[in-house]
């Protein structure tokens, strides 16, 4: 567009948006995001056992999960081993048909599992499910 200016000259004004800018910033932000994005979800590091037979998890499920240094997390919030029942009565609509996953790391004493497996049946829940990795197999069968 064009337009003159009082001292009679024409001059054409800046109708036109540099984008550049706007491009240098989002692609920032996208590697930003594609740097963080695997940071904010790695959850509790927990090593499983590991069993020959693994079946396959294919559907959401709570999890609680006993780490290393036998702390007890509900998903991934920390918990009291004494309000796991409360709080899978709470989150849990009919307990006797919900199953949950629990993961334990390998080196949890056997008690520590043993008590918060009896807290999840106070629950009501008596469906769980041991989580656990497969054996690498070096050609063995």
């Amino acid at each position: 567009m064009a337009f003159t200016a009082p001292s009679g000259r024409t001059q054409v004004s800046l109708a036109d948006i540099n984008i550049t800018p706007l491009v240098d910033v989002v692609l920032v932000l996208l590697i930003i995001f594609m740097v963080t994005a695997p940071v904010l979800q790695s959850g509790i590091e927990v090593a499983v056992p590991k069993t020959r037979t693994v079946k396959e998890i294919t559907e959401e499920r709570l999890v609680v999960t006993i780490d290393k240094q036998q702390r007890v997390f509900l998903g991934s919030d920390p918990i009291n081993i004494n309000e796991i029942a409360s709080k899978l009565r709470q989150k849990v609509r009919d307990p006797r048909h919900q199953a949950i996953f629990l993961r334990a790391d390998e080196d949890v004493p056997f008690g520590a599992f043993a008590t918060v497996m009896d807290a999840v049946k106070q629950s009501g829940i008596s469906n769980v499910s041991i989580v656990t990795q497969p054996l690498e197999s070096h050609g063995q069968r």
